[in-house]
């Protein structure tokens, strides 16, 4: 009875992972939808992250506060510096970036595009020399294969439309302005939107990279965040003193807008960022990155399922690729953790021997 008193349900590390993943990949889905509603009710683009950062702020700063009282490292000048530096890249550079493009393109697309943080975080974490890839080993050549296929899929779904392949019945009525919540991009300058979501990309890459050896130093995640948001806030806020002039655009004027706030607020940065951090710290850059395909298919299937989008040839042959992508870098980080885990154990066993032996060899003096 005591035995069955002390038992508790624990689910493994690597599963938290995964279902954490996966639980962050369908909230920024929801939010690629939503931010181009808000678009579409004419938020302003400088306003909308300012509001977007403030509620994240405020939702993280409590439990920064009191849960991590005794692991938060002292805050010194080296780590402001960072901090504000870190803010530039991941929130202020990447959000500004990411409706700059959205607003003259579409969700959809947006959401594909983003498939080149794998690669791009690779290519960075590699040059880091933060994520270390053997490609005279089968973990090295699999990771290297899986982002070449992730890439490979994005590319075929936003270049390859194809024949149709299935056509469903959409579950929401919706009128022809409100189709514009997926993005119908009449008008805009579809080659400046992708200039913009590949800077975007360029910035989400930096900022997965360049968290990682921040935190090793400053294992406050959620403090970590917070201070984050706050500077994203601060350079928001400057950012719309020189470019924001008009009072009426600080007005929420509707529930729906009021609602896209709070999504964006509380699911896309509050709660993702925590979620986002805890991966990093954990699992890696990449292996974060790497997730990003899964929120394409979602915002498809949302797509196709809401909105009656059809199904085409390009995006099934591009979902597979990215899958079988997404299977050869996980499975390489697996077989790299148990690879790396044989070496070191057959390095300490050589000096266990080399300590037993040594003795034996040493000349008397």
């Amino acid at each position: 009875m005591a035995d069955t008193a002390r038992f508790t349900w624990s689910i493994p590390e690597k599963f938290q992972l995964h279902l954490a993943m996966l639980a962050l990949q369908f909230g920024y889905a929801g939010f690629h939808v939503v931010s181009r509603a808000a678009l579409n009710m004419g938020i302003s683009k400088i306003v909308f992250p300012v509001y977007r950062n403030i509620l994240a702020f405020f939702l993280l700063l409590p439990f920064a506060y009191f849960l991590e009282k005794k692991e938060r490292p002292p805050l010194t000048r080296s780590f402001i510096i960072q901090f504000f530096l870190l803010a530039i890249v991941g929130i202020t550079a990447n959000q500004g970036f990411y409706l700059l493009g959205l607003d003259h393109t579409s969700p959809t697309f947006a959401s594909a595009i983003q498939n080149s943080v794998p690669a791009i975080t690779f290519l960075m974490a590699t040059a880091l020399r933060i994520e270390k890839v053997r490609l005279d080993r089968r973990d090295g050549m699999s990771k290297m294969a899986g982002t070449l296929f992730c890439v490979a899929g994005a590319s075929v779904i936003t270049l390859y439309k194809g024949p149709t392949i299935y056509t469903p019945t959409p579950t929401l009525q919706t009128s022809p302005p409100t189709l514009l919540f997926l993005g119908d991009a009449k008008g805009k300058n579809w080659t400046l939107g992708c200039i913009f979501l590949i800077g975007h990309c360029l910035s989400w890459s930096g900022w997965l990279v360049l968290q990682a050896p921040v935190l090793k130093k400053y294992p406050a995640r959620l403090s970590f965040t917070s201070y984050q948001c706050f500077f994203g806030v601060i350079q928001f806020l400057l950012i719309a003193a020189f470019l924001e002039r008009d009072p009426k655009a600080w007005l929420v004027h509707s529930g729906p807008e009021l609602f896209s706030v709070f999504y964006a607020g509380v699911v896309a940065s509050g709660i993702a960022f925590a979620v986002q951090i805890w991966c990093i710290d954990r699992g890696g850059p990449v292996f974060v990155a790497v997730y990003q395909p899964v929120q394409t298919l979602v915002v498809a299937v949302m797509a196709s399922l809401l909105l009656g989008e059809q199904f085409y040839l390009g995006g099934i042959i591009g979902a597979v690729m990215i899958i079988t992508g997404l299977y050869f870098v996980l499975w390489g980080k697996s077989e790299e953790r148990k690879l790396n885990a044989a070496e070191k154990a057959g390095i300490q066993s050589s000096a266990d021997n080399s300590n037993i032996t040594q003795p034996l060899l040493t000349p008397n003096v």
